[in-house]
């Protein structure tokens, strides 16, 4: 069953992709829509569940906000890293057209997908009503994974076809990580502490180049708008799980 739900994933996935791909004429609307969704996973969905799975506390603050705070610094490192790389080889500092951060950054999208469908398996070892909870919430946000998945990698400069090819690992990985789950599971305190991580890789991403990105040539309010509306849908995804 958690297989089968898992392929609920795969098909919205690819519908987000989709999404992106036909709205390129819109492309600062794309981005501030990304930007929303982004922020509303991190905010509103998976730095609830890293405080609720990895709630120990190191030095007094929880650890999985420490490693919140671990993968921001993290994801920022990683990009002046490839910048510096690129520099060095004659070619300009500029972060959004460094492909490998796109590729890096889908790949961090890929491994997030196949813990969804880990979830998935693990929810449905618990009971049939936990199984259809977690399994609506994860699909109905895959759709914001597989928009931001294309996006990241395009933005960056990758061709189509690698894009496509990201797009199509991500979809494939929440059902890959529901199978997994026939042979094994995932302590708590570890994805806890996983999604702490990744959260906050995912809103480096967000804060410091899909919105900047997004306002830099068309500073419109509907590009804002557009942000509100996606931190605002993960919100009502969120409570629908709920």
């Amino acid at each position: 069953m958690a297989v089968f739900v898992a392929l609920g994933a795969f098909l919205m996935t690819l519908a987000g992709g989709w999404t992106a791909q036909r709205v390129t004429d819109r492309r600062h609307l794309v981005l501030g829509l990304a930007g929303g969704l982004m922020l509303g996973v991190v905010g509103l969905d998976l730095l609830p569940e890293a405080l609720e799975a990895a709630g120990d506390e190191v030095f007094g603050v929880p650890e999985a906000l420490l490693l919140f705070v671990a993968g921001f610094l993290l994801a920022h490192l990683v990009e002046r890293l490839l910048a510096a790389r690129r520099a060095a080889h004659g070619g300009e500092e500029d972060g959004h057209r460094s492909p490998e951060v796109g590729l890096t950054a889908a790949a961090a999208m890929v491994g997030h997908s196949a813990m969804d469908g880990v979830a998935i398996g693990a929810a449905f070892q618990i009971g049939g009503g936990m199984g259809a909870a977690v399994a609506m919430a994860v699909i109905a946000h895959d759709f914001a994974d597989g928009f931001n998945t294309y996006t990241l990698t395009s933005l960056y400069g990758n061709a189509r076809r690698r894009a496509i090819a990201m797009l199509f690992a991500d979809a494939l990985a929440p059902v890959a990580g529901a199978a997994s789950t026939l042979l094994f599971t995932i302590p708590e305190g570890v994805l806890g502490a996983y999604l702490g991580l990744f959260g906050g890789a995912l809103l480096y991403l967000a804060a410091a180049e899909i919105l900047p990105e997004a306002h830099h040539e068309h500073p419109a309010r509907s590009t804002l708008l557009c942000t509100v509306a996606g931190a605002a849908f993960i919100w009502l995804v969120v409570g629908v799980a709920e």
